[in-house]
């Protein structure tokens, strides 16, 4: 078999349910090419290896759970890419979708990479922890909306699909999980550059007590600081007011 390495955040998915209904979800989108991030012991991977007519990749850091993998289902021989996602160059020439019940520890860094390729991934079904996930799909106003989910949100709708309970992971984390979707904003988000926009919502949540006035000053003249908008602080800013905003900026380094 296999040995768990807590230094790469595994849990293994062990509930054949939870596998079918991740599953279930991800055929709601349409897609010909397919990467799996962090197979591990294969729980959902040979669930998608049943799907028709799809190019099949999945990228896996662990020695071990490669030659497991390979061993297990043959059909993977040269489908894994052994390197760590947040290391790999875009696995398809074409558009792909990506899954995955995502290592905890990397799952923030994951979306990030993904954001790089936004343009070629149109849909993304992961597991992660509770609360990542629903900071993921927060929106304004909500306690737990921040940096993370305003730039995959520019980008994305995030629907947060269904809660995992711990005893669905072999060894049980100490937390809940849940699974989201991200799939393309119906209407392409309209802001200055992508650095700007993303200087901006970085420097506003760094000090997300503070009225934009006070954390953003760097970033606008003093004119455009005497604005209403800057009375709010982070939280209480939209997609669209950042996007805006992003346009009467500065600097956006």
């Amino acid at each position: 078999m296999y040995t768990l390495k807590k230094s790469l955040g595994q849990h293994f998915l062990k509930d054949e349910n939870i596998c079918r209904r991740i599953v279930e979800e991800l055929t709601k989108c349409s897609f010909n090419n397919l990467l799996e991030v962090g197979p591990g012991g294969g729980a959902l991977t040979k669930y998608l290896l049943q799907l028709p007519n799809i190019n099949f990749k999945a990228v896996e850091v662990d020695d071990e759970k490669v030659v497991f993998l390979k061993k297990t289902y043959p059909a993977l021989e040269d489908k894994i890419i052994h390197q760590s996602f947040l290391d790999i160059d875009k696995p398809f020439a074409e558009a792909f979708t990506v899954v995955g019940n995502f290592p905890y520890n990397i799952s923030t860094q994951i979306l990030f990479k993904i954001l790089e390729w936004h343009e070629d991934v149109p849909c993304v079904v992961g597991m992660f922890q509770k609360e990542v996930a629903q900071r993921v799909a927060a929106k304004e106003g909500n306690k737990v909306y921040g940096v993370t989910s305003v730039l995959v949100q520019a980008f994305y709708n995030v629907e947060y699909l269904f809660d995992v309970s711990e005893n669905s992971f072999n060894p049980p984390p100490k937390v809940k999980s849940g699974v989201i979707r991200l799939t393309p904003r119906k209407e392409r988000l309209d802001i200055k550059s992508r650095r700007f926009f993303f200087n901006l919502v970085k420097t506003a949540f760094n000090q997300r007590r503070k009225t934009l006035r006070n954390a953003c000053k760097s970033l606008f003249t003093s004119e455009v600081l005497q604005e209403k908008i800057f009375d709010k602080r982070a939280e209480q800013l939209s997609i669209e007011d950042f996007a805006l905003l992003s346009y009467k900026m500065t600097d956006g380094r």
